[in-house]
């Protein structure tokens, strides 16, 4: 846990004890075999999860509803109003946050095929209906609530079971929690799969070796650190041109 006013030289520094270890999340049992075995495991590990955040969030609902003194820079208390405004996660950890499917959009109900269109065309998500309607069937044995369930999913555009851990928190708006975690969304889905792109356009093309002649030619700027190799190699070319 952290707070979202700190610059990220402060935040990012280990000494300056920005960021607090509320909790660590238990590992959940591989799945087993058998498809039966299988939705229970998923069942199980969805509840896990919930109840877990429910008993680190507990807090925060008092706070936000009730205020709570705060020691601020001015040297005063202030009773202040803390509430959750953002939760770091790649794309596959907040879906699964969300109780969604992956090809499904944790703000509204597009299907899967209307990915990228407005988001007013859609019915908004509304956590608390998913959550009545799992409260509202407590009678159905397993398989009618097996098949009853697939229709309710199939009608909500791609919600699963243990619903949203954010839901219920005060002040919230769930959807807007997300943050992109940029290790593993940008530069490690992203960036490798805009690599994998280029270089295989100046593959196609023959034009690499004329790319990494105009890349190891690059002039420093603030930020941006060219290899020794590169550095060396540039040199040599720039003396015999001289």
């Amino acid at each position: 846990m952290t707070i979202g006013n700190l610059p990220s030289t402060i935040r990012n520094r280990p000494g300056s004890m920005a960021i607090l270890l509320l909790g660590l999340l238990p590992i959940a049992p591989k799945l087993a075999k058998s498809s039966r075995a299988d939705k229970l495991q998923r069942l199980i590990n969805a509840h896990s999860l919930r109840g877990l955040c429910e008993l680190i969030f507990a807090p925060l609902n008092g706070a936000a509803r009730e205020g709570a003194p705060i020691d601020c820079a001015d040297s005063k208390i202030w009773r202040g109003f803390p509430i959750m405004s953002g939760w770091i996660a790649d794309h596959m950890e907040n879906v699964t946050l969300h109780g969604i499917k992956s090809n499904a959009c944790p703000k509204c109900e597009v299907p899967p095929e209307e990915l990228g269109s407005p988001a007013d065309h859609h019915r908004a998500r509304d956590y608390a209906r998913y959550q009545r309607y799992e409260r509202d069937n407590p009678s159905l044995d397993s398989e009618t609530h097996d098949a009853a369930h697939a229709r309710y999913t199939n009608e909500t555009h791609g919600i699963k079971r243990g619903q949203n851990i954010f839901q219920g928190l005060v002040r919230v708006s769930t959807p807007d929690l997300h943050k992109p975690d940029l290790l593993h969304t940008i530069y490690l889905r992203l960036f490798n799969h805009m690599m994998d792109w280029i270089q295989g356009f100046l593959k196609k093309h023959a034009r690499q070796q004329a790319f990494d002649e105009l890349w190891k030619a690059w002039p420093p700027y603030p930020g941006f650190f060219v290899p020794k190799t590169a550095y060396r190699e540039v040199t040599q070319w720039q003396g015999k041109e001289m």
